[in-house]
């Protein structure tokens, strides 16, 4: 039986399940590089903070929220505002069933309406799995910094990986906030 995945925004009513989510990468993992699961609070703030600009998607699967996507800016000047960083989470249980892929083939879509252009992935290395995804999705490497974070009992490369999904107009076309009644 073949089973969909829906894919919506996330509201605050999500966050428990988010964290659920993040926990184990943040416990467990180099995927990211914070050492304390955040409370809900800050998660919230953080949330709200994305929401200002970008979407923040969750994916359900049998009405469980089972993954989640966001996009932030690759950086703080205006002159990266076409440039926007993605960042998934799909629970452990969920792997390899395709729920990454639709958040991010959402988010692309989504992102597009902005006029955003480049997509940024920032990865722990080594990470085969995760650059193996990213190949697959147009993603290739653009950047290596050596040991530059130390998690786990150990230093971690990390690697920046980036997709083009627009053109690079002369003057570019002007970036769009974020809003979810007209970008749906």
């Amino acid at each position: 039986m073949l089973r969909t995945i829906e894919i919506r925004m996330a509201v605050a009513e999500d966050i428990p399940n988010l964290l659920e989510i993040y926990a184990p990468y943040v416990k467990n993992t180099a995927v990211t590089f914070e050492y304390d699961v955040p409370s809900v609070e800050e998660f919230t703030q953080r949330m709200n903070s994305v929401l200002k600009k970008y979407p923040y998607l969750v994916a359900i699967l049998d009405q469980t929220i089972v993954g989640y996507a966001y996009a932030s800016p690759f950086h703080s000047r205006a002159a990266y505002m076409w440039a926007a960083e993605l960042s998934v989470y799909v629970h452990e249980k969920y792997h390899r069933l395709g729920i990454g892929r639709a958040l991010y083939h959402e988010m692309e879509r989504r992102l597009k309406k902005q006029n955003v252009t480049n997509l940024n992935a920032c990865i722990a290395y080594p990470n085969p799995k995760s650059i193996a995804f990213h190949e697959k999705e147009g993603y290739h490497m653009v950047g290596h910094f050596s040991k530059c974070g130390y998690k786990l009992g150990r230093w971690w490369d990390m690697v920046w990986m980036e997709k083009i999904i627009g053109s690079h107009d002369i003057p570019p076309k002007p970036w769009k906030h974020y809003e979810p009644e007209t970008n749906l």
